[in-house]
């Protein structure tokens, strides 16, 4: 059989059954049946038992065939090595055989047809929610007590006011108007606007509400630029009039496309040197509005402000404890925005620190008289000795004065930080302060009033 199947491989097609010269996948007797197993991978160590069949049978066959293609170095060699050899080239070659034919015997792999898998839960039930019942019924009182007046004053209806002329809003609110100028200068990168005057001011509030008409007010303005109020400059207090004159120019420092983002704010307020100053109006414009290269004068009407009193002022502080030596350090490095307390030259300002131990003063000191103005540099420190043990129960009083020679130095603004603190940042501060031992801790300081620090603080009551 050896020498025939090769001569009818030869002349027969390779996928023609031998048995019955048809196609392999025509015939009954070249169909796989369950028996035979399909490799798909590396052989297993054992051959396969229908494989071993295959290979005795062409074993004989295939004998002499094989001996004569040896190479001449395995001819040379013992019988019995020879016939290892062949063997195994025997072996290789009908091996290799066998996979070419099992190949194309191969059935192809069958189609699964598989459903789409649906995904639910078996046996839910639907509940059926029912609408909670109040447990307080809210009366009217207790409905509008929720509302804020401040998200209803005149600064949230700013659209309303925005469709409004300037005659209309003159003659709706009749505060007066300001005139002023913008102009930004490319060349130095700053922004200019001048303060010129005021007109038709209207005179200063009594305190039983009503209006003094033969009373004259002291007005000066504020400028700031939006979002940005804590760099505010402001203009001199012009003496009981209602039409000032200003006349004052003043800069800001700022690139011009932050400047076109910002909105320029100027606040007419008025002078009271024995309370808390008065707004009388304000103007805001935003700046992208305006060509601010060409510049312009303008004529604004005053619209009323949900500020009706001004700011005292901020203190910058920094506190530092050395356990060691029992001692608290505290520098006043500097002031801004102070309230004006002398109309003809601003105020002459110094700082007064008082310490208390719960409810007893105990020492006093003071920073240096800054001349003529409202945002004094300081830069001057202070030591206490407060053992380890009391600094729980210590309180330090901070306090800005404006310096009067006629008469009692005018208070401006007033904070307590340590166990009696008046708010919540002089609590933080102190708190920080407690936690970084060693290290300087500074932080900024709104000025409060009298009042409100008698109020809150008991170590307010205790100095004067």
């Amino acid at each position: 059989q050896g020498l025939l199947a090769r001569i009818s491989d030869l002349l027969l097609c390779r996928w023609t059954c031998r048995n019955c010269c048809q196609k392999c996948f025509d015939c009954s007797c070249c169909q796989t049946n369950e028996d035979e197993v399909e490799i798909l991978g590396p052989f297993p160590a054992q051959t396969p038992a229908w494989l071993i069949s295959s290979q005795n049978e062409d074993k004989d066959g295939d004998s002499d065939n094989t001996i004569s293609e040896l190479p001449p170095t395995l001819q040379d060699v013992s019988p019995d090595r020879r016939r290892s050899s062949s063997d195994a080239s025997r072996s290789t070659y009908s091996l290799t055989r066998r996979i070419s034919s099992l190949e194309s015997r191969r059935p192809s792999s069958p189609l699964i047809d598989i459903k789409p898998i649906e995904f639910g839960i078996i046996g839910a039930k639907k509940e059926i929610v029912q609408p909670t019942i109040l447990r307080k019924t809210y009366t009217p009182d207790d409905y509008f007590r929720k509302f804020e007046p401040r998200l209803y004053s005149l600064d949230s209806n700013s659209d309303d006011m925005d469709s409004l002329t300037d005659e209309e809003i003159l003659s709706k609110y009749q505060l007066g108007m300001l005139h002023f100028s913008t102009q930004y200068d490319l060349l130095h990168n700053y922004l200019i606007v001048r303060v010129i005057e005021a007109r038709d001011l209207p005179p200063p509030i009594s305190y039983d509400g009503s209006r003094q008409d033969m009373a004259h007010s002291n007005p000066y303005v504020k400028i700031c630029l939006l979002p940005d109020q804590k760099n505010s400059k402001q203009t001199g207090v012009k003496r009981k009039t209602q039409n000032p004159v200003f006349e004052e120019r003043y800069t800001f420092e700022i690139p011009f496309l932050e400047a076109q983002r910002r909105t320029l704010l100027l606040t007419v307020v008025d002078f009271d040197k024995f309370s808390r100053h008065c707004v009388i109006g304000k103007v805001s414009m935003p700046l992208s509005d305006v060509d601010l290269v060409k510049g312009g004068h303008w004529w604004k009407a005053l619209v009323p402000s949900s500020q009706n009193e001004v700011e005292l002022g901020e203190l910058l502080l920094s506190l530092n404890y050395l356990p060691s030596a029992g001692r608290l350090n505290v520098d006043i490095i500097r002031a801004k925005q102070l309230l004006q307390t002398d109309m003809s030259q601003g105020s002459d300002p110094f700082v007064k620190i008082q310490l208390v131990h719960g409810l007893k003063l105990t020492k006093t000191k003071k920073t240096s008289c800054m001349r003529g103005t409202i945002d004094p540099f300081y830069n001057e420190s202070f030591s206490f000795k407060v053992p380890q043990e009391e600094l729980e129960n210590a309180s330090l009083v901070f306090t800005v004065y404006g310096h009067n020679v006629k008469s009692s130095n005018d208070f401006i603004g007033r904070i307590v930080i340590g166990q009696y603190s008046t708010g919540a940042p002089e609590s933080n501060h102190w708190r920080r302060m407690l936690n970084a031992h060693r290290t300087a801790v500074e932080q900024w300081h709104s000025l409060r009033s009298r009042e409100e620090c008698d109020r809150v603080s008991p170590a307010s009551l205790e100095v004067t």
